[in-house]
């Protein structure tokens, strides 16, 4: 499922120069943000652990819990990033079923992979 593709006629962006920050770990989150366009730069304890590109999601775990970011996003080029908040979030998980199961999918391969490297 390309996210990116699926909101491509979403106007209401938040454009970050490279090397801008889209939210740290620690920071409270209340947004999950689809990139999409540019290439981002996902970090855990200081390790790189991902570089997600358009139709990818990041913050992800904001919507399932009230914990602090678990990573921090960094646009690696000009990134654009679609913000979701919860009541979006929601609908969108429950009138598409496709989108609940990508997001499972997302998280427990952002999981795998993390723990490979770290």
């Amino acid at each position: 499922m390309n996210l990116a593709e699926l909101f491509r006629h979403e106007t209401d962006l938040l454009t970050l120069s490279p090397g801008q920050t889209l939210f740290k770990a620690g920071d409270q989150g209340e947004l999950m943000y689809v990139l999409m366009s540019g290439i981002a730069e996902i970090s855990v304890k200081g390790r790189v652990v991902e570089f997600p590109e358009a139709g990818a999601i990041v913050g992800e775990m904001a919507m399932i819990d009230d914990g602090a970011r678990s990573a921090t996003v960094m646009a690696k080029t000009e990134c654009k990033f679609l913000p979701i908040d919860r009541k979006r979030f929601n609908f969108l998980i429950q009138q598409t079923p496709n989108f609940a199961l990508h997001m499972m999918r997302v998280i427990a391969n952002r999981l795998r992979r993390t723990d490979a490297i770290l």
